[in-house]
């Protein structure tokens, strides 16, 4: 026989959705997914592109590789994130109000910029203008049309942001410690995207360069790492509430406090220090070693709170238990980054995929079922957590490996220079793992692709 919270998991996660919420929500899911897909499209000719020896093979376009890797990042790391944080918004909007969504007409504004800034920044990549900027944290391709569909997800992601905040009351958030973090993340959201502004305002008069870039986005985008920490730790601690005996409330309120008060620096980086500085860009960098201890709080909390026997066939555990694998290895391979070589993106790529992980058991648990529709079976959505899980940790690995032995970053084929047998296996490895997570994630949009077109089922809601 099951045990209890196995029986709880198998059940469809309900979060009391109105109309308004569920239009929403839908049209949130679908930026999603659309980003997801769009950014896997791109990770598959990036993985390939990596793998020696492939600028040999006729008609591969390695010329296309800098801008891919552009529209790649950009869409795996900021649109797919970005909307999923929108998303939990919206829930943590309608939950602190009672069940009924406030001010829906500012979310459907949001929304629609959403939704028309992703071709903007897509388009550029087909045309035969505009130079890659890869810059870190938010790449850039040089062209007008691309800075403009940047400047519209901002405002609409700081609409979704500003509604949520503009609800939300001390009393409600007392009572919902989930959507208190979510509140937590709007406000760290609304000061990364001052970041940005703060850093514009410095650069004005200044040409768009490589150079200019990487200024305007990298104290914000260290901010922005804040926002999807807390968001992974709401999507850990909902994932393991069947078997943890709910919400641990004091380990997630004290890694929330302890991540906000390090958002809230950035501005203060801006103020006290020259912008652009050595002083200002160490700060940045030392602000991340926050991001460590707060989910370390609220993992160990989560651990030593698991029922035994552990439910490893339950898609919602797996993709809680992947999840923290990947978000800890990535963390500590950053402890041997020097930003020159593969290493640096061996880091990231675990973190990233760590937290994209937990967003699929969210998606499969609770986005989804609140639209009173299934992703697929518990079958379908172990073998997608498997595949997009082992593929990445393999591609990190492959990429530590590789960049162990000097593999530079963001060049492909024959400019990698790969001499050292270690790296070749390494850069081997990556594009290996990076087509099995291809592969999970092609999985991931067809079947939560496939769960929004389908039409809604009613009992679902009873």
């Amino acid at each position: 026989m099951p045990d209890d919270g196995a029986a709880v998991a198998a059940r469809p996660a309900t979060i009391g959705t109105t109309a308004a919420l569920r239009r929403e929500l839908w049209g949130w899911s679908a930026v999603a997914v659309g980003a997801l897909a769009i950014a896997g499209a791109f990770a598959l000719l990036l993985a390939i592109s990596r793998i020696p020896g492939i600028e040999r093979v006729a008609f591969w376009p390695i010329d296309f590789f800098h801008k891919g890797l552009v529209i790649h990042v950009v869409f795996s790391f900021v649109v797919w994130f970005a909307a999923v944080f929108a998303a939990l918004a919206a829930v943590a909007a309608a939950r602190l109000a009672g069940g009924t969504l406030p001010l829906a007409g500012i979310g459907l504004v949001s929304l629609g910029g959403a939704a028309a800034a992703m071709p903007m920044l897509f388009v550029p990549a087909l045309l035969e203008r505009g130079e890659p900027s890869l810059n870190n944290y938010v790449p850039v391709i040089i062209d007008p049309l691309y800075y403009a569909g940047i400047a519209v997800l901002a405002v609409s992601i700081a609409l979704a942001a500003a509604r949520l905040l503009a609800t939300a009351r001390p009393q409600a958030l007392r009572r919902d410690p989930l959507a208190a973090v979510i509140v937590a993340a709007a406000l760290a959201m609304l000061v990364a995207l001052l970041c940005f502004a703060m850093a514009l305002a410095a650069l004005a008069g200044s040409r768009p360069s490589f150079d200019f870039n990487e200024a305007l986005m990298w104290g914000g985008g260290h901010i922005l790492q804040f926002v999807n920490t807390m968001l992974v730790l709401v999507a850990w601690s909902r994932l393991a509430s069947p078997w943890s005996g709910g919400t641990p409330t004091r380990p997630l309120a004290a890694a929330s406090a302890l991540l906000l008060l390090g958002a809230l620096a950035g501005p203060l980086f801006y103020l006290l220090l020259a912008p652009f500085s050595p002083e200002q860009t160490r700060a940045f960098t030392w602000l991340q070693y926050l991001l460590g201890p707060a989910s370390a709080i609220v993992a160990i909390a989560l651990a030593t709170r698991l029922r035994r026997p552990l439910p490893w066939r339950e898609p919602a555990f797996l993709a809680l238990a992947l999840s923290m694998l990947l978000f800890a290895v990535g963390g500590t391979l950053g402890l041997f980054v020097d930003g020159t070589d593969t290493r640096t993106p061996a880091h990231y790529h675990g973190m990233i995929a760590g937290v994209t992980l937990a967003f699929f058991g969210l998606f499969f648990t609770t986005l989804v079922p609140a639209l009173w529709r299934q992703a697929g079976s518990s079958r379908r959505q172990r073998l997608i957590v498997h595949l997009f899980a082992w593929g990445q940790l393999a591609a990190c690995l492959g990429l530590f490996l590789a960049g162990g032995h000097g593999a530079p970053r963001k060049v492909a084929g024959e400019a990698q220079g790969l001499t050292d047998i270690a790296a070749m296996i390494g850069m081997g490895l990556n594009g290996l793992g990076g087509l099995v997570a291809v592969i999970g994630g092609i999985l991931f949009v067809w079947t939560v692709g496939s769960a929004l077109l389908r039409s809604p089922d009613t009992a679902k809601s009873r």
